[in-house]
């Protein structure tokens, strides 16, 4: 599918971690952005982004939208052959699950495909889904081939109660197939990042990423870390993912986008030559029972201490490597670089 650069672009999450990276790799390549947003008028949400706007070839343009209203995308989509949807809530302690994470993620998903099928411009649509939506726990990977995991697997462990987050990726990005299987006018790319780190566009309120980062700092960990691994990604490779999956007229599918397996403990000892001495950062373990224990005071269930907690984490990002050419980054100096921001906006006291 080639993709006509002159067009403008519909990206949705534009304000967001993810998606402000995704608007800054567009704009500096010259596109014309339209943004769809709750509120235009705020322009405390989208300083950033104009500032980025001023000082590259291309534009940026604000459309009045929200992700529970159908056909709310369909003035922003208009001369779109692209449309790029990031917008979806990552937060892993919610008060109501489907009101603050599945409603958001499968029905606005869903608002914005529907969007899609009404208008005749689109030939290409570019997914923000979710590792989450690949796996469940750690722990599913000893099922799979070797224990990794592939764009084959999908996540059948998590539920609306269990795991909501990763429930809401793997349903929304469902949905979206759903959505795709009788079009023959558009396709549809996916992009799976493991955990985003690194630094955001600008100041915004704390994403979830944040808040995991911001544990290093803040005395959280002092007594040590979890034994736990999962993938992670610069959020400046995850953007320029989602800007070859667009104009790659060979992409295909879903694609893990994962730089490296991590564990907690490695942040911690990446980060110390340059915060170490002001920060309470993590030097060992800690035993599994006690996370287990103390992990629900924290916010950690401890099913998934159960589950994750003690196992090893592995996926396979050769399709993402081979297909859309991408080349991960080394993840120190953008954890650092993440770090360095939270402490400049005020994340956290020494």
């Amino acid at each position: 599918m080639n993709i006509d650069k002159k067009a403008p672009v519909m990206l949705t999450g534009a304000t967001g971690y993810v998606g402000g990276q995704v608007a800054k790799r567009l704009l500096e390549a010259g596109l014309t952005v339209h943004a769809p947003i709750r509120n235009p008028e705020n322009k405390k949400k989208t300083q950033h982004l104009d500032a980025i706007a001023d000082k590259s070839p291309g534009s940026i343009h604000y459309f009045k939208a929200d992700l529970l209203e159908s056909n709310s995308y369909n003035s922003a989509m208009q001369g779109c052959e692209l449309v790029i949807h990031c917008a979806s809530p990552f937060a892993l302690t919610v008060k109501d699950a489907y009101r603050d994470l599945i409603d958001p993620a499968v029905k606005g998903t869903e608002n914005v495909m529907r969007s899609v099928q009404q208008t005749e411009f689109v030939k290409r649509v570019v997914l923000t889904s979710s590792c989450a939506a690949i796996y469940g726990d750690a722990k599913d990977l000893e099922q799979r081939q070797n224990g990794i995991m592939t764009e084959e697997h999908w996540n059948e462990t998590s539920t609306a109660k269990t795991n909501p987050y990763s429930y809401s990726k793997t349903m929304a990005e469902k949905k979206a197939w759903e959505m795709t299987e009788d079009a023959d006018r558009f396709d549809l790319v996916v992009i799976n990042p493991s955990l985003v780190l690194g630094p955001g566009i600008g100041y915004a309120p704390m994403s979830e990423s944040s808040k995991t980062l911001a544990q290093f700092g803040d005395g959280s960990m002092k007594m040590g870390a979890a034994d736990l691994e999962i993938g992670m990604v610069d959020v400046r490779d995850v953007a320029e993912a989602h800007f070859q999956a667009a104009f790659t007229p060979v992409a295909k599918g879903r694609h893990i986008c994962s730089a490296a397996d991590m564990t907690f403990l490695k942040i911690g000892e990446y980060l110390r030559p340059k915060f170490g001495a002001h920060y309470p950062l993590p030097k060992k373990n800690l035993p599994k029972w006690l996370v287990w224990l103390t992990g629900p005071l924290v916010g950690i269930p401890r099913q998934f201490v159960s589950k994750n907690v003690g196992y090893p984490w592995k996926a396979d990002n050769s399709k993402i490597k081979n297909e859309l050419g991408i080349t991960f980054r080394p993840l120190q100096k953008g954890i650092e670089e993440h770090f360095e921001q939270l402490v400049e906006n005020g994340a956290f006291t020494k």
